[in-house]
């Protein structure tokens, strides 16, 4: 079937909102304008990236910086329809085992060395298959690659893989370059950090702990394009100075929520500001509470339930997040509407019954009113994360569970959770993305648990029958069967709660009203800023 011509995994869940943004970018062209050259874009980094390179962290900082200096090998725009990047054309056989790229040609790496056939096949057999925490499972099936010219791909799978389609962005597969990588050590090779790509931005320095500065690619593919000459990542780590930074105009693009929800509802009242908060719908984040099966006192799921009763997620949606999100019930977002399965077990905010389950499960409360004690660690992404700790904390008191709140560097605390499986809750969020296959099913499969793969299994949790299913899911080139089985999954893992999912995150970018076209598609948070130009340059020099 060519993918071209008929709907993709991406269209078929999402019709409404297609529609509205093809509504929306129907206004918008009315008021089109020329796009203008030159100025300089400075944009927030918080926390500052660990790593530089999208092929080897799923991190959302990493994710931010480097979709300007790779390209995807197709993109997506404001409907979710797939557009040419890297690849010009793409098309699945008619039973979904093989998978052929067209690559664009006179495309070039940033050290002026041609982009090849021989990058991709050797990116998703070094890379894909054997480091990326979501792309291990997207193409385990992936049994050869065959590359016949140096602009065509052919990927030959064992069983029909549908999802891919749905990750072949610079996000989600990010194409490094064979003569800068082969025979090295990929983990620790130095280019991580100094990455050579083919996008619209040429990394220039990192001076770590301040700032990361990318300069236009003059030999841009995309003719014409970039219009910016510089993009800056600064790194913030205070949350009011990062308020105070976009109120002065040192700071003209902040994304993923990265001031507190309160100050953003001022900031969108300044003439000279504007929140958005398109450009997230690839992502379909949901924000959990992750809990050590492991642990002697969380491995009864009666106290996991307990935990889940005890936190009231419309309030804490509301206190905490100022109400961008709502209460999850699923692992699945609903905006997902082909595969969410609304039902699920259920566990409304109810202290009492909480109490009950505690009481039947042996942990009865001693003298001072404290059953055991808990540490609670967080994602060191921004203030939110913190104050929902804080939130927790006393949601716990009132149940009789006595927590500390333990803060840590990002480095430490993936080590902590997805190396050491040392913790005992973590507040955490990851991207669903367009297919529970590319980013929620990683939270649950048992074959990465302690391998310091981040952003995977941090529960501990095995279920022989849930990895039965995933692995169908992905091996199924019935798309009615992945649904169905996506929805036994969920019963499932609602049942055995071996994480909580708290809300589905409704993020939102901060910008200059000056800057034009900022979004340009639904994955916009981890796309280039190619498109994207100042009303008047000479202002942002």
């Amino acid at each position: 079937m060519s993918i071209n011509s008929s709907p993709t995994l991406l269209q078929r869940w999402s019709r409404p909102l297609a529609i509205a943004a093809l509504f929306l970018a129907g206004l918008s062209s009315v008021h089109a304008q020329t796009p203008k050259r030159g100025g300089t874009l400075t944009v927030i980094a918080q926390p500052e990236p660990v790593i530089l390179t999208a092929a080897l962290s799923t991190s959302s900082p990493t994710g931010i910086f480097s979709t300007n200096v790779f390209d995807g090998l197709i993109e997506y725009d404001n409907a979710f329809h797939l557009k040419p990047g890297l690849a010009v054309k793409w098309a699945f056989s008619p039973d979904g085992k093989t998978l052929t790229l067209n690559l664009r040609q006179g495309v070039k790496w940033h050290d002026g060395k041609p982009f090849t056939s021989a990058d991709v096949k050797w990116t998703l057999e070094n890379v894909w298959k054997k480091y990326h925490p979501r792309n291990q499972a997207l193409f385990a099936n992936a049994e050869s690659v065959d590359t016949p010219d140096d602009y065509t791909v052919i990927v030959h799978f064992s069983k029909p893989s549908l999802a891919v389609l749905s990750s072949l962005n610079s996000n989600g597969a990010q194409v490094l370059p064979k003569h800068l990588y082969e025979g090295t050590d990929i983990l620790n090779n130095p280019y991580n950090n100094k990455p050579v790509g083919t996008g619209p931005f040429i990394f220039r320095k990192w001076v770590k702990g301040d700032y990361i500065l990318l300069e236009r690619n003059p030999d841009y593919w995309d003719k014409g394009k970039p219009y910016l000459d510089k993009v800056i990542y600064r790194v913030i780590p205070d949350g009011g100075a990062r308020t105070a930074a976009l109120e002065k105009g040192e700071v003209q693009y902040a994304p993923l929520s990265p001031v507190p929800a309160r100050d953003a509802q001022r900031l969108a009242k300044l003439p000279t500001l504007k929140v958005d908060t398109k450009g997230y719908e690839w992502l379909s984040p949901w924000l959990f509470l992750d809990i050590n099966n492991e642990r002697p006192q969380l491995k009864d799921a009666r106290v996991r339930q307990a935990l889940y009763l005890a936190i009231d997620r419309n309030a804490y949606n509301r206190v905490v997040w100022s109400g961008f999100g709502k209460p999850a019930v699923s692992p699945v977002v609903s905006t997902l509407t082909e595969f969410f399965e609304p039902n699920v077990p259920q566990y409304p905010y109810d202290v009492a019954k909480a109490n009950a389950l505690l009481d039947q499960a042996g942990y009865k409360a001693g003298a001072n009113g404290t059953r055991f004690k808990l540490t609670i660690d967080y994602l060191p992404y921004g203030d939110e994360f913190l104050r929902s700790a804080e939130f927790i904390k006393q949601a716990f008191k009132r149940i009789g569970i006595d927590a500390d709140i333990r803060n840590q560097d990002t480095p430490t605390y993936t080590r902590r959770i997805y190396g050491d499986r040392d913790y005992d809750v973590t507040i955490q969020w990851y991207a669903g993305f367009s297919d529970p296959q590319v980013g929620v099913t990683r939270e649950y499969q048992s074959d990465s648990i302690g391998k310091n793969i981040p952003f995977t299994n941090g529960s501990g949790y095995r279920n022989a029958q849930v990895d039965q299913w995933i692995r169908e899911a992905q091996a199924s080139g019935d798309q009615a069967e992945r649904v169905k089985l996506f929805k036994q999954f969920q019963r499932q893992v609602q049942t055995d709660l071996p994480s909580l999912p708290l809300l589905e995150l409704h993020f939102f970018t901060v910008h200059s009203a000056d800057l034009n076209d900022t979004v340009s598609g639904v994955d916009q948070v981890y796309g280039s800023f190619k498109n994207v130009w100042y009303t008047d340059p000479s202002k942002h020099p």
